[in-house]
């Protein structure tokens, strides 16, 4: 496959005469026309070269290349600064910053042509010539949400967590995107609770893989979360479009099983963030009136695109009652079948925040913890089924 090249200029003519000088020559271009836009696309696109400008607004080439060595994903990229400061002091700033090659404009396109293989050549000198890049799995993404709060979301996506770090035996991560309506950290204990509204309010190119990393909390090996904080004004985050699909794009890369807690309702950006999952847990209380809602939230979410088959209907039983509807009606009602009934268990999941863990990982010999570690699994097979079905 041809290397690929990121050209970070902010010279419209630069980004449009080298790229297509370098297109030519069979290489594959991604370009970007200014310094945080650049440290995004380096992340995203893992290029076999950088083509860095030194003067750029906002952020000069020299930052750019920093933050690029800083970067644990981009420190080995090769970089080639191509800029109009050719002054000794200007060549050695470059170097310094982490520049593998410095080339001054104007240049004949040969001579940059013949410094970009050199690069190349060098980045991949000593590798079989048989042997091609992996392409980096990203992980099954599962979205939770129903069509009003109070429901039980974050429980389920807990839950549903842990069952699928246990039967998978595969790193999941549970990411709680609900700025300032978290539940999940205060039920494990933790105090810290800005690791999501932090990284809503990082500038673009700040949102690397290592910082999204270092914000995740491990509760056992293989099941991590990221939390969102109980403080009220953060919610006004939701409104950071940006930064949220940023930092979708780091977490599918940090392990096998991604859940979003997407909370109620469909807003702007949770339409967004439906797109991404192969697979959406409708959390419904069996009751007339959550069902009619959930019947119209699935219309709403199979107009966006998201296919039926990926949609998998949940009742949770909050209270015994006759009253409730059973999970055969609620599949009538529906016209959809329910992957799971989870039933209620209000004293599992007080003993398990006691104890400052997951009721699915509480350890206690009930029938209560069976059943419901039982249904947990029926979910998580349906979910891996699911992912088979879409390999």
């Amino acid at each position: 496959m041809a290397e690929k090249i990121l050209i970070i200029d902010d010279d419209v003519d630069t980004l449009r005469l080298v790229g297509m000088m370098l297109q030519r020559q069979g290489y594959r271009i991604v370009v970007a026309n200014n310094g945080s836009q650049g440290l995004i696309q380096a992340e995203n696109e893992n290029p076999d070269l950088i083509l860095l400008d030194v003067m750029m607004p906002e952020m000069d080439g020299y930052e750019v290349a920093r933050r690029l060595r800083a970067n644990p994903d981009t420190a080995s990229i090769p970089i080639l600064m191509f800029t109009a400061k050719s002054q000794l002091d200007d060549k050695v700033t470059g170097f310094e910053a982490g520049a593998d090659d410095y080339l001054t404009k104007p240049t004949h396109p040969s001579e940059l042509l013949a410094h970009v293989k050199a690069l190349l050549a060098r980045s991949t000198k000593g590798r079989p010539a048989a042997e091609t890049p992996k392409a980096e799995q990203r992980a099954f993404t599962v979205g939770v949400l129903a069509a009003r709060g109070g429901l039980g979301v974050s429980t389920v996506a807990a839950n549903l967590g842990c069952s699928l770090s246990m039967l998978a035996r595969a790193d999941t991560i549970v990411a709680e995107l609900r700025p300032g309506q978290g539940t999940l950290g205060a039920d494990l204990g933790q105090t810290d609770l800005d690791a999501l509204t932090q990284l809503l309010q990082a500038n673009q190119s700040e949102i690397t893989r290592q910082k999204v990393r270092d914000s995740l909390f491990t509760l056992r090996e293989g099941i991590s979360f990221l939390f969102a904080s109980m403080q009220p004004r953060d919610a006004a985050l939701m409104g950071n479009s940006a930064q949220i699909e940023i930092l979708l794009n780091r977490l599918v890369y940090l392990a096998s099983y991604l859940i979003l807690d997407l909370g109620s309702g469909l807003p702007l950006w949770t339409q967004k963030l439906v797109k991404a999952c192969q697979a959406l847990v409708l959390v419904v209380e069996p009751q007339e009136a959550s069902v009619q809602h959930a019947r119209a939230l699935i219309a709403d979410l199979t107009a966006l695109g998201c296919k039926a088959q990926s949609i998998l209907p949940v009742t949770v039983h909050r209270v015994r009652s006759e009253l409730q509807l059973n999970w055969t009606q609620v599949q009538e009602q529906l016209g959809y079948p329910v992957a799971a009934a989870i039933m209620p268990a209000p004293e599992l999941l007080y003993q398990a925040a006691r104890m400052k863990t997951t009721a699915v990982l509480y350890q206690a010999d009930s029938l209560a913890i069976q059943q419901f570690a039982l249904q947990f699994r029926k979910l998580t097979e349906a979910i891996l089924s699911l992912e088979k079905q879409k390999a």
